[in-house]
């Protein structure tokens, strides 16, 4: 198990209810052995003016998973995670029900880790896949 047993989803849920990640609905569903999943849904706090999923909204389910992921598996008293690059591919619209982000680790290093997100919709398609690129900072 690659992940500090600290976190819970639970914990995850409650410590994310005040900002961002609440607010637009990111709820974390499950920790695997290598593997974190969350669920996002499909309303008005993530659609664009056409009705389907925002891309932005994907992305920051995408930057919330993996900067989670990356900080579950540091001491987080001596270093703090800090996202520095992402990018996505939109590979479908998703218009109703909720779209499920699955994020797995490509790269843990002493400095940066790298961590790829699936997002696919209530139908197991492909909506859209990032990758971000975090930082491991040490604190002072």
């Amino acid at each position: 198990h690659m992940f500090n047993t600290d976190f819970t989803v639970e914990g995850i849920n409650e410590f994310s209810k005040a900002c961002m990640v609440g607010h637009i609905g990111i709820e974390f569903t499950e920790i695997g052995d290598d593997y974190l999943k969350a669920k996002m849904p499909i309303d008005h706090r993530t659609t664009q003016p056409f009705n389907v999923l925002h891309g932005g909204a994907s992305v920051a389910l995408a930057e919330t998973m993996g900067s989670f992921g990356a900080t579950m598996t540091i001491d987080n008293e001596k270093q703090f995670c800090a996202g520095l690059e992402i990018n996505a591919n939109h590979i479908k619209a998703a218009k109703k029900g909720f779209v499920y982000g699955t994020a797995r680790p490509i790269h843990l290093g002493k400095k940066t880790q790298v961590w790829e997100i699936k997002i696919l919709n209530d139908e197991n398609e492909l909506v859209c896949i990032s990758r971000i690129t975090v930082a491991i900072i040490d604190r002072k």
